[in-house]
């Protein structure tokens, strides 16, 4: 199999776990606690794993980089979970990240694409809001969600060019999911002078399958990033969408209307036209 079809197979499969992760902690009572259960747990589960991996020497700034931007990323997502519903925020910040990323990667660092890749970045980018059109959601929702999504682009395009730099592939994701995990519980610790970790035992169980989780889809994600091109690849992590589509609808019990399914639509037709080589 080629690496760029293993990559984006790898992306694909990243986006449908990272939909069911950010399910369970919008199921939470308490949006923070959940995420740094979530993050604790992917963090502590990491501890023995940097021990056996090289240093990640060459990327330690891209993981600082990183380590600051998902921090960002995580206080705007938890206000974005307090704001609005799963089904209207989600599309909003997981929409924003592709095209942001492709701007970035395709027009400012200049990395290749073909026309029909840059088309089907757009669908899958346009997909994303039409679920989102007539739900609702207030304008300090809409601002954190658009933030988040920005967020998710920033990361991203510091990952990918992490990934490439460090001494290995396994080192990065080890120290970024170690690095990640200390600084966010730490930082909801202090903001909360230490009443977070109450509420995190109430819902560590779910939060800490979501943890392991957690590994799973973004360690795919950075594998699938040191394969293949950063746009297209983070654009195809947004077919997740359709899962969240139907944890809705089989879970939450939210209605199929005309516009979900011409959202899936516009989803499935960018993946086709990224993955066309």
């Amino acid at each position: 199999m080629a690496p760029v079809t293993l990559a984006s197979l790898m992306m694909i499969a990243s986006g449908m776990i990272h939909a069911v992760v950010n399910a369970i902690i919008k199921g939470g009572r308490d949006k923070m606690a959940g995420r740094a259960a979530t993050d604790g747990t992917a963090a502590l589960v990491m501890v023995p794993a940097v021990v056996l991996v090289p240093l990640p020497h060459g990327a330690w700034l891209w993981l600082a980089g990183s380590a600051i931007v998902h921090l960002v990323y995580l206080i705007a997502l938890v206000r974005s979970y307090e704001l609005a519903d799963f089904s209207a925020a989600y599309p909003i910040l997981r929409g924003t990240a592709p095209l942001v990323t492709a701007i970035v990667t395709l027009g400012i660092l200049g990395e290749p694409a073909s026309a029909l890749q840059i088309a089907g970045i757009s669908l899958l980018g346009i997909g994303m809001f039409v679920l989102a059109a007539g739900r609702h959601l207030s304008r300090h929702a809409f601002g954190w969600a658009i933030l988040t999504g920005m967020c998710i682009a920033t990361y991203t395009v510091i990952d990918a060019r992490g990934v490439r730099a460090a001494s290995s592939v396994a080192s990065y994701i080890a120290w970024d999911f170690l690095i990640m995990g200390v600084m966010i519980v730490t930082y909801f610790a202090i903001r909360t002078r230490g009443t977070v970790f109450a509420a995190m035992r109430d819902q560590w169980r779910p939060c800490a399958a979501a943890g392991l989780m957690s590994i799973c889809t973004y360690g795919l994600a950075l594998v699938a990033l040191s394969l293949g091109p950063t746009a297209q690849l983070a654009a195809l992590r947004e077919t997740g969408m359709i899962t969240a589509v139907i944890i809705s609808v089989v879970f939450l019990k939210e209605r199929v209307t005309a516009a979900r399914l011409a959202g899936v639509a516009f989803i499935l037709g960018g993946a086709v036209l990224i993955l066309v080589r």
